[in-house]
């Protein structure tokens, strides 16, 4: 008599549903107050951070949780846009950018940084720890930061602080502002 092999079930960390969204906080200084906006075909639920006073470039990115850096690095290319020469040749792509994965297959993106991260890969950072400074790299038409929030592999509407940011579609160009309570632990 033949025995059939054993066919057991093994439970794949992919297929378990995400967790609870963290407490995420605008990726800016506490007490800032910035315009978050999009415009059609910037992708749904993607936003751009501008800030309502002052000059934008190299303002201080932080961590909007607390998580684990997975990406630190250049996606796409730099292109040639500095202070020194805003209007310098756009780059493709998001530019010096960072990835922190927040666990329960949560992430946020920070793009178009004006230099090389200050983190990387395998860092523990905590909610508030700067993480680069605000650019214009890669395809960037200005200074700002570029950020999105992902569950499991989809972009999701960012939450700021447990209250909706307003930025879901692309349908049209448009901004709400909202003030920054990434003030630490």
């Amino acid at each position: 008599m033949s025995r059939l092999p054993f066919l057991g079930i093994a439970v794949v960390p992919l297929l378990r549903p995400p967790g609870p969204r963290p407490a995420f906080q605008l990726p800016v200084a506490c007490g800032e107050t910035w315009r978050l906006s999009t415009y059609p075909g910037h992708d749904d639920y993607d936003v751009d951070l501008f800030p309502t006073t002052g000059e934008a470039w190299g303002r201080p990115v932080l961590a909007s949780a607390d998580g684990t850096v997975t990406v630190a690095g250049i996606n796409g290319s730099l292109g040639g846009r500095t202070p020194q020469d805003p209007d310098g040749p756009r780059g493709r792509g998001g530019g010096y950018w960072v990835k922190i994965d927040h666990g329960g297959k949560w992430e946020t993106q920070y793009l178009h940084l004006l230099e090389a991260p200050s983190v990387t890969a395998g860092q523990r950072v905590a909610r508030g720890d700067q993480i680069g400074r605000v650019g214009s790299t890669g395809n960037s038409g200005a200074p700002h930061l570029h950020y999105e929030q992902r569950r499991g592999w989809s972009k999701v509407e960012a939450h700021f602080d447990g209250v909706p940011s307003g930025i879901t579609s692309d349908d049209r160009e448009y901004t709400v502002r909202r003030t920054s309570a990434n003030c630490g632990p």
